[in-house]
């Protein structure tokens, strides 16, 4: 296990243009498309922070606020928010830049986790996560919240037949 990291030492910023190849009959975006993107870039992040391959173990939320146009430019900002041992949490933001009409805009928001593995496909441990400011503090403290959700849904789900 390597040294502790910042968020910002991790941080994916990726750029797209939404094509006509990306949007369905009503001229807006897929949403696989979208999601497909926001994995990428967060599983960037953990790989960056890990220096491990990252599978993705969940997708806590995922919030689609308004639609993405062809033509859009979208940005997909991703960061670290919490690391535990073997895993890592990741919030992706989606904005969209309209050049034609000089407006920008939030269009997503997504909580990723993923989990370090090595070449066997066993978890490892991550580097710790530090805060410096106070959105990675808050991050941190709230992380605690969505992991006890992630494990309490996953037990559940798992008694299901």
């Amino acid at each position: 296990m390597s040294d502790a990291k910042y968020p910002s030492d991790s941080e994916v910023i990726m750029t797209e243009i939404v094509l006509p190849q990306h949007t369905n009959a009503l001229g807006t975006i897929f949403g696989g498309t979208v999601m497909g993107w926001i994995d990428i870039a967060a599983a960037i992040a953990a790989r960056r922070h890990s220096g491990a391959v990252c599978v993705t173990a969940s997708v806590d939320e995922l919030h689609f606020l308004r639609p993405l146009k062809q033509g859009d430019i979208v940005n997909i900002r991703a960061r670290l928010t919490a690391v535990h041992r073997t895993s890592c949490e990741v919030n992706v933001v989606v904005t969209a830049e309209n050049p034609a009409k000089n407006e920008k805009f939030k269009t997503t928001d997504a909580t990723l986790t993923f989990v370090a593995i090595d070449d066997k496909g066993k978890p490892i441990p991550m580097p710790m996560l530090l805060s410096k400011t106070e959105e990675d503090k808050a991050h941190l403290a709230n992380s605690k919240i969505r992991k006890e959700h992630r494990e309490s849904l996953r037990k559940a789900l798992l008694k299901k037949p």
